[in-house]
């Protein structure tokens, strides 16, 4: 449905999106993710036709965004960071509005106009004018306007921002539910708001993609280290640095620290550890269990640690922005 090709964007010397590529099916919500200045806003705005590309292509349902751009436009329905509402307008009028620029027959207008703000759930709200609307209320209002013309593709920037709580709940429901029988684009620096709402999350960095696929498969991926939480008990002549010492000789363990948090009953010998396996070490829980038996720890927890989707990102980042005598050094070091 979204088809992108190489495209790259420069603004004089800087160079903003560089050799970006992705592929958008029919029902996927995908998050488009990076931190600001990372490209995102360039590249939706080449998708939708707002910018042309320096070099590549953008296909929307199989019409070209160069040599098709009309027939591509009418294919998607785009919510800015910003929604351009008129406040002294209702609802209903600024959809009527629009559906006049889009070219909709009025009786058809009428009738798309009056679904689309009950799908966003903002109908009664209609006649009201839309400068006296909550925030919330006034996003749906951009929502329902994007969703006027029925487009098989939705693209909106950071769509809940500004929101309280109640209202990010409320639109992030909305999205799923719209995205059942659409593709659906979200540009979000909001961690948390991408993984509850996306299929699949795009992390961008300098103006390329850095991370693709389902949450799951960044948080797992290849070169992933395996973290565990080991809380135990030694002798107390012994100390808990004789379990470290212990611990830190089974293969396959590269660091071991103590957790921050320590347990509520650490007065009475109870140590809580933070260790991480080396890369593709596999499972280490029955290695480190043993180990500790061997020695005579007292273990009562011994669990695997996910990652969460925030340290993928972050490491994504830090990766990106090394320079290239820092790569080499480091390369440099683990040969």
């Amino acid at each position: 449905m979204i088809l992108v090709r190489e495209i790259s964007k420069s603004f004089g010397r800087v160079r903003a999106v560089r050799g970006v590529s992705l592929e958008l099916p029919t029902g996927q919500v995908a998050g488009l993710l990076g931190p600001n200045g990372a490209g995102k806003t360039t590249t939706i705005r080449m998708i939708t036709g707002v910018l042309p590309p320096d070099t590549g292509s953008v296909s929307i349902a199989g019409a070209d965004m160069g040599s098709q751009s009309i027939r591509a436009r009418r294919q998607i329905g785009y919510l800015p960071e910003s929604a351009p509402l008129y406040p002294e307008m209702t609802p209903l009028g600024y959809l009527d509005y629009r559906g006049k620029l889009f070219g909709l027959d009025r009786r058809a207008l009428r009738r798309a106009a009056q679904k689309s703000l009950d799908r966003c759930r903002v109908g009664a709200m209609a006649r009201r004018r839309i400068g006296a609307l909550s925030k919330g209320y006034r996003q749906r209002v951009g929502l329902a306007s994007a969703m006027l013309h029925d487009p098989p593709v939705l693209i909106l920037d950071e769509p809940t921002n500004g929101l309280d709580p109640g209202q990010i709940r409320e639109t992030r429901s909305l999205m799923r539910e719209l995205a059942q029988d659409r593709t659906m684009l979200i540009c979000s620096h909001i961690l948390p708001e991408i993984e509850r709402t996306c299929d699949r999350v795009i992390v961008m960095v300098a103006g390329q993609i850095r991370g693709d696929g389902t949450p799951d498969e960044l948080i797992s991926g290849p070169g992933a280290p395996a973290r565990y939480t080991l809380e135990f008990r030694t002798n107390p002549s012994a100390g808990a640095s004789f379990g470290v010492s212990r611990l830190s000789t089974v293969a396959g363990v590269a660091s071991i620290a103590l957790d921050d948090r320590q347990p509520d009953d650490a007065s009475k010998g109870w140590t809580r550890l933070l260790i991480e396996g080396e890369p593709a070490s596999g499972d280490l829980r029955e290695a480190l269990g043993g180990a500790a038996a061997d020695v005579g720890l007292f273990v009562r927890e011994l669990t695997r640690r996910r990652r969460s989707l925030e340290e993928v990102f972050v490491s994504l980042v830090d990766e990106a922005q090394q320079t290239p005598n820092e790569q080499a050094l480091r390369g440099g070091a683990q040969a």
